[in-house]
């Protein structure tokens, strides 16, 4: 699973749009947040939307990738969390949905 933010809904919406069209995550979720971190020195306070990003460790590369060509911030949050257990056909569906369709599936 990967998380990173965007700075509005529209933003966010088409990263999805576009990390789903190019097979490189099975689900996106998103939900507004407010987020507190220094930049540059200085305390900020915005508001982002939160993707939630289900993919698979093959799929990892390309994914960061896609978001660090099409985010519009400098130094985008891309933090990957390992996924060491699940329902078995969630999982398998995943894995399923990101295979390039060059490699079957």
């Amino acid at each position: 699973m990967v998380v990173t933010t965007a700075p509005s809904r529209e933003e966010a919406e088409g990263l999805a749009e576009g990390i789903l069209s190019n097979r490189l995550a099975a689900c996106v979720q998103m939900t507004e947040v407010r987020s507190f971190f220094l930049w540059e020195g200085e305390l900020q306070r915005e508001p982002e939307t939160l993707l939630l990003i289900k993919t698979t460790d093959a799929a990892y590369r390309r994914l960061e990738e896609y978001i660090r060509q099409f985010h519009s911030y400098e130094v985008p949050e891309i933090i990957r969390l390992p996924v060491t257990g699940g329902l078995e056909g969630y999982l398998d569906w995943v894995r399923g949905v990101t295979v390039r369709p060059s490699e079957g599936g």
